[in-house]
């Protein structure tokens, strides 16, 4: 197992692509915790990972909230002891076309994307410093690369998850710690799936592959940016997007 008696916390963690992550660092000998919004799902996704066979912790956490985020942290520390490996996945959209975008609709998506990874950063940064090793990890999208009508609000916060992770590699990296962003495609979950299909179709004649990707392929590149195997590598955006911004 790649991940055995590593410790990783995954933001947003109780569905899609977050809930997959968790699941597959579990299968790999990660102890796993997580964050999310909703109670209920929280004891779900934590019952099922504990009836796998992992160690796991769920936090109800607004990682919009440096409080929030703090007591998120320091119930992972008291329970495990440590945080190896961060994996910035929580994010909201709320798109519409720039003339129509309130202000709240600005400024709650880049308070959760842009600022959650901010501030989950730096809550682990210290512990992560004195064991001179760790991994960050965060989930941009590939609409962070190329932009799309609708979305200036997503697109502005994952462009500046890029930016983030580039500069934390940098300021990190003396002390063992590699920081790299994932830029998912389009993915099948909850949140595409509510896409008009006119829309998908378009997607979908845009993408080489010529399919949809799945949350395990994100799933697979996190454990991979995760490992020892990537161990030289720092600063990067790995597109998970079946060619889709090439």
């Amino acid at each position: 197992m790649r991940l055995e008696s590593k410790v990783v916390l995954v933001t947003g963690g109780t569905r899609g692509i977050g809930f997959q992550i968790a699941q597959t660092f579990a299968k790999e000998g990660a102890t796993v915790a997580f964050c999310g919004t909703n109670e209920a799902k929280i004891k779900e996704v934590e019952a099922q990972l504990q009836a796998s066979g992992a160690k796991a912790l769920g936090v109800k956490t607004d990682v919009s909230d440096a409080k929030s985020v703090d007591d998120l942290v320091g119930k992972v520390l008291d329970k495990f002891g440590r945080v190896d490996i961060l994996v910035n996945n929580a994010g909201i959209t709320r798109d519409t076309l720039l003339l129509r975008m309130k202000e709240s609709d600005w400024e709650d998506v880049l308070a959760v994307n842009l600022k959650g990874a901010f501030l989950c950063a730096k809550a682990v940064a210290r512990g992560m410093i004195k064991q001179r090793a760790g991994r960050i990890i965060n989930v941009s999208s590939v609409i962070g690369l190329v932009g799309n009508a609708g979305q200036a609000n997503y697109a502005a916060s994952k462009a500046g998850l890029i930016g983030l992770t580039k500069s934390l590699s940098k300021e990190l990296g003396s002390r063992g710690i590699t920081v790299n962003a994932l830029a998912p495609g389009f993915i099948e979950t909850d949140m595409t799936g509510k896409l008009p299909q006119e829309l998908r179709d378009k997607w979908l004649g845009e993408i080489p592959l010529g399919s949809f990707g799945q949350p395990a392929d994100v799933a697979e590149a996190a454990v991979f940016l995760a490992s020892e195997a990537a161990r030289y590598i720092t600063g990067q955006v790995l597109q998970v997007d079946g060619g889709l911004s090439t």
